[in-house]
């Protein structure tokens, strides 16, 4: 079940959200229901990306096992040719 809540919008902003929201057939709740929505998705994606980056980051700081850049570059390279190389090993 959905909740009522509000938000203050500018009146510039909220003329932009009645525009497209006429444009598009649509009412301007749903617009701003839309909008919430896919940027709240956004961001949850970002925040898991940004939450492995940290937990990458703290394993390398524990173990020292890495890839060069190079060694991966060179992978990626091989992608989709007869000769494509095996991921990279980590080393110290």
């Amino acid at each position: 079940m959905a909740a009522a809540t509000s938000i203050k919008l500018d009146e510039v902003l909220k003329g932009r959200v009645q525009q497209l929201a006429q444009a598009r057939d649509r009412s301007a709740h749903w617009i701003m229901r839309e909008a919430i929505a896919q940027y709240v998705e956004r961001e949850e994606k970002r925040e898991a990306l940004r939450q492995d980056n940290v937990k990458a980051w703290e394993a390398f700081q524990a173990n020292g096992l890495h890839a060069t850049a190079e060694e991966v570059d060179a992978w990626l390279a091989s992608w989709g040719t007869e000769d494509e190389l095996p991921a990279p090993p980590c080393h110290p």
